[in-house]
């Protein structure tokens, strides 16, 4: 794992749209096209504002959910929304690039192997996702994988539903798509992270987060979340 410590939220957000940026243009010449996968959460979604103004070969770009709440459209709990007003609306993408969790449907299950299989159309099958952007929570958790989740035991599908966490049930992305990765973007931030985050980069498989494969990956923290990595 590739660790950069970074001063402020803000040179985080920088940072990882430079790497979003050129994981994106490296792909599009190899492969001709960049699938990359975006979680929620403060930090990212002021990210993905600075991405749009990158050079990046935007109709080639495909944009999926790491995970999304089981929430109406337009609510402020889905990270939808906040992805729509932070890169839709900024970034040259039609609507059609952006591939929306379908968590309104009233059978969650088959909705899930639905967006498994446009995992599939998109990145191949199994499904090889470009990069995949990961944030992580004081309890180790990533994606919409909590500890004690019956979906952490999942090996055999790609997307799958959650129980209710923080008031809501999820559906998430599941470690098989996400330890296929072509490469992994961690932003953690915040002295709440540290004990965690030690342990994430360790590799711990006592929380989810530990269990991600980090040999593609880099991590952006700030001074606080890394207070307690070894230098």
């Amino acid at each position: 794992m590739k660790i950069e410590i970074l001063a402020t939220d803000d040179q985080l957000a920088r940072r990882g749209a430079e790497l979003i940026a050129s994981e994106a243009r490296a792909a599009v010449a190899s492969r001709g096209q960049f699938v990359m996968a975006v979680s929620g959460g403060r930090n990212p979604w002021t990210m993905f504002g600075y991405l749009a103004s990158q050079d990046v070969p935007w109709d080639k770009i495909d944009v999926v959910q790491v995970d999304e709440r089981v929430a109406p459209d337009g609510d402020p709990d889905r990270n939808l929304t906040h992805l729509r007003e932070s890169l839709l609306r900024r970034a040259p993408l039609r609507p059609e690039q952006i591939h929306a969790m379908p968590v309104n449907d009233h059978d969650l299950r088959a909705a899930a192997d639905r967006y498994a299989e446009t995992l599939a159309k998109l990145s191949g099958r199994p499904p090889v996702i470009d990069l995949v952007h990961l944030g992580m929570g004081p309890d180790g958790h990533t994606a919409s994988l909590v500890p004690g989740d019956p979906v952490l035991n999942v090996a055999d599908r790609d997307v799958a539903v959650t129980g209710v966490y923080q008031g809501r049930q999820r559906m998430t992305l599941t470690y098989p798509v996400l330890n296929r990765a072509r490469s992994i973007l961690w932003l953690v931030s915040d002295q709440s992270k540290a004990d965690a985050l030690v342990r994430m980069v360790n590799g711990d498989p006592t929380i989810p987060a530990g269990r991600i494969r980090n040999d593609n990956a880099i991590l952006l923290a700030d001074p606080a979340a890394a207070s307690r990595l070894k230098s």
